[in-house]
């Protein structure tokens, strides 16, 4: 086996990263975010003709990151691999993502209008250090042990990753759950990005740079780059040579891409389409976290068994199901006064409707030529609303009414007819509901966007027939349904990505492993950049039912492609490069 030490220090930086990985990219900030842009803008805003929602805009966010690594990340490598720069880089990149990661923080203090923007800028940033790392950061697994060891070492450190990110969400989990104040989501933020930076100093110290023979001298950036380019070009020109390589890089950019995509987009799925609370989500992603640690373990066993190939080719079927099962979720339609976003009471003792907000209601928009706040400001005076002091200069604007605990405050109302048959006609294109107990006036109302309404999409009618057959027969309700999916995927996360960086650090030549991982890198971040893509133009054309069956075939095309990958030829392949470079560099 590798040296211990280096193989800790190797599995301590997956021990960090996760932070922002978990209680940022998948928990958290997806929330977050739905929040600061809701707050802002609504159900959507206009950006270049378009009307982008809340969870489109998060995943253009993640795919512009993603395609700033993937433009340099092959060049990068190449420099790094004749020069001893792959820990420099590995530090350099890090401190970008993780100080990004803690100015998180700033943004619910710079203005409503301005707070999502500076949200959506932090995350790319940290995304660009987080991805740029990895390039580096699994350009040393080569240099951890021999091809015997790389599933071992591997899924070793994306257990660690699941461990790490996993304690540090509990904490999270107990301050979101007891603590109140505004303060709380951004020290989770900076506490995320502290986290991974104070771990990866670990690996900085105990993992060594790795031996260059024939190092090349220093050149200026230039110089550099024409270098490194004019190596990439040589080498996709002799593709041929690393015909199998190059083969699982196409096969994993399909394959990595669904998953990566699910993964990055599964908060913001839940939240804005499931209506899932923070805290919902939170739990879900802890439960998450600890199955996947010790099932990332369980896949090397049966790696062990089957071969890596065939453990991936069958978590890629498993992940299919997963996705598949996802269309199916579906929240219980309303039953009870107390479930719907508005509440109308009749008080028999004074002849009058109260009205009063549900906890946990989605905030309006607060900017004042928002359509949603024109709305609220014309039924103000039925509406449980009060002024929004946090919008200043841009005008009035009005909030759900809650006392400083968050308790909802109940208004007495003047309801009639004719009143409310124009709210109720205002109600259409809305994501809220109402519900009038009592009185001359009962009924209920559930807006068109309301996470409970289906039937208008593509693929409504399997969450729709599914919540008829199974979710509503069985009182499952939304969090539940997510929460058994959610267990397991997360049994085939820490398996599937492990085995697939395994597999590749098998077929690449030590000699040339951060060149070969910047296109892996490069392949899985344009996968990266895909995936998301995709989501956000099916999600504007249809809807985001569409956009992850869209995801799904993409795991069916990298599973379809995998099975033609012939593992025994690149190993041989790579270690004749190998034997080539190490006799020119003694010469």
């Amino acid at each position: 086996m590798a040296e211990d030490q280096r193989v800790r220090g190797y599995c301590a930086y997956d021990w960090g990263k996760s932070a922002f990985e978990t209680s940022v990219t998948t928990a958290v900030f997806p929330a977050w975010f739905a929040y600061l842009f809701a707050e802002a803008n609504g159900i959507s805003t206009k950006i270049l003709g378009s009307e982008w929602t809340a969870d489109a805009m998060f995943s253009g966010a993640v795919m512009i990151g993603a395609l700033l690594v993937a433009i340099c990340a092959p060049s990068l490598g190449v420099i790094a691999d004749r020069r001893m720069i792959k820990i420099w880089w590995l530090r350099t990149l890090t401190w970008v993502g993780a100080i990004s990661c803690v100015l998180l923080a700033l943004s619910p203090y710079l203005g409503v209008s301005i707070a999502w923007i500076w949200a959506t800028i932090m995350f790319m940033i940290a995304n660009v250090g987080l991805n740029g790392a990895g390039v580096f950061y699994n350009a040393l697994l080569p240099h951890m042990g021999d091809e015997s060891e790389m599933d071992s070492i591997s899924n070793k450190a994306f257990a660690a990753g699941y461990l790490g990110g996993g304690i540090l969400l509990v904490v999270h989990l107990g301050m979101v759950l007891s603590l109140d104040g505004g303060w709380v989501i951004p020290f989770v933020m900076a506490s995320s990005g502290l986290w991974w930076l104070g771990f990866a100093q670990m690996t900085f110290r105990m993992v060594p740079e790795p031996h260059i023979e024939d190092e090349m001298e220093p050149m200026g950036v230039i110089a550099s780059t024409k270098m490194a380019l004019g190596e990439v070009i040589s080498t996709l020109k002799d593709i041929k040579s690393f015909r199998t390589l190059f083969f699982y890089m196409l096969a994993y950019f399909c394959f990595i891409d669904g998953i990566n995509s699910v993964t990055a987009l599964a908060g913001v799925f839940g939240i804005v389409v499931l209506g899932l609370t923070t805290t919902g989500l939170i739990m879900t992603i802890v439960i998450i976290q600890f199955v996947a640690a010790p099932a990332a373990i369980g896949f090397t066993k049966l790696a062990d068994k089957w071969g890596t190939k065939k453990a991936l080719q069958f978590s890629l079927v498993c992940w299919c199901v997963v996705i598949i099962g996802a269309l199916s979720f579906a929240p219980l339609e309303l039953e009870k006064h107390e479930e719907y976003d508005i509440q109308y009471t009749w008080n028999a003792d004074e002849g009058a409707y109260f009205v009063e907000a549900r906890e946990g209601v989605n905030n309006i928009a607060a900017l004042p030529e928002d359509d949603e706040q024109k709305w609220a400001l014309d039924y103000e005076e039925i509406l449980p609303v009060q002024q929004n002091k946090d919008v200043k200069r841009q005008g009035y604007a009005v909030e759900w009414a809650f006392d400083d605990d968050g308790a909802p405050i109940s208004m007495q109302v003047n309801l009639t007819e004719s009143t409310m048959a124009a709210f109720k006609a205002s109600m259409d294109d809305s994501r809220f509901s109402y519900s009038v107990e009592g009185g001359e006036l009962e009924d209920v109302v559930v807006g068109e966007n309301h996470p409970t309404s289906l039937g208008d999409g593509m693929l409504d009618f399997i969450p729709d027939t599914a919540r008829d057959w199974i979710w509503a027969p069985l009182g499952v309700t939304v969090f539940f349904q997510f929460l058994l999916l959610g267990a397991f995927a997360g049994a085939l996360l820490g398996g599937s990505q492990g085995l697939a960086r395994s597999m590749f650090g098998q077929m690449v030549p030590e000699t040339r492993s951060a060149e070969f991982f910047g296109f892996f890198g490069f392949f899985g971040k344009v996968a990266a950049l895909l995936g998301p893509l995709i989501y956000a133009l099916m999600t504007v054309w249809f809807d985001s039912r569409v956009g992850i069956f869209a995801i799904s075939l993409l795991i069916v095309a990298g599973a379809l492609l995998l099975r033609k990958v012939d593992v025994e030829d690149g190993i041989a392949v790579a270690k004749a490069e190998d034997e080539r470079n190490r006799s020119s560099a003694a010469e």
